[in-house]
């Protein structure tokens, strides 16, 4: 299924943008920026010592802050070198180069899955929904699913919450940016909080 993921795409046609993106997000770290906005938020969400899936992780700036503040952490994604960056510049967390429309860790259910970065919007179309199935399936009972992206790519706000759905889950909260402001009509921005029905 990774053949029409969208990142992969991209990283064909330009051999070095996962190169670009991760000093680009090593260059912020640098500067002083906040980069962990989406793991602030997800560690309000769980008791300390919980466990946290990071889908689509890229270089580990969520999960590698996350396992800093005591939780157990998983990054899964797609981009070897993405994951290469991660266990360099994030050790700790158990770092894992896998497609999530394949996820399948023997792992026991997480306590929360965190999917930022508008990877949702990169994975193949076609792919929405058994990633979001696949969220479901290692998600804990009591679990919660934090995903965020933004409008104008090619996934509408409608179109993922009916996929929500269709995949077994159900939304517990919608806000419009990671620091908790309520979603509206007009807002650019989506961050659902799933939960199982």
């Amino acid at each position: 299924m990774t053949a029409h993921n969208r990142w992969l795409r991209r990283v064909a046609e330009d051999p070095g943008h996962s190169q670009w993106y991760i000093k680009r997000f090593r260059d912020l770290a640098a500067e002083g920026a906040d980069l962990v906005g989406e793991a602030r938020l997800v560690d309000t969400m769980v008791p300390r010592g919980a466990r946290i899936l990071d889908a689509g992780c890229g270089p580990g700036r969520v999960g590698g802050h996350l396992f800093r503040l005591g939780h157990e952490v998983t990054g899964v994604d797609i981009d070897p070198e993405l994951i290469a960056a991660a266990v360099a510049d994030h050790p700790g967390p158990h770092w894992l180069v896998g497609d999530l429309s394949e996820l399948a860790l023997s792992e026991p259910p997480f306590d929360a899955v965190v999917c930022a970065g508008n990877v949702m919007t990169f994975a193949a179309p076609d792919t929405r929904v058994e990633i979001l199935r696949r969220f479901a399936g290692h998600l804990a009972p009591t679990g919660r699913a934090a995903i965020g992206f933004g409008a104008g790519r090619d996934y509408s706000f409608d179109e993922f919450l009916a996929d929500v759905t269709t995949a077994g889950l159900t939304p517990d909260l919608l806000l419009s940016t990671w620091d908790l402001r309520p979603f509206t009509p007009d807002a650019d921005f989506l961050v659902a909080l799933l939960r199982h029905p």
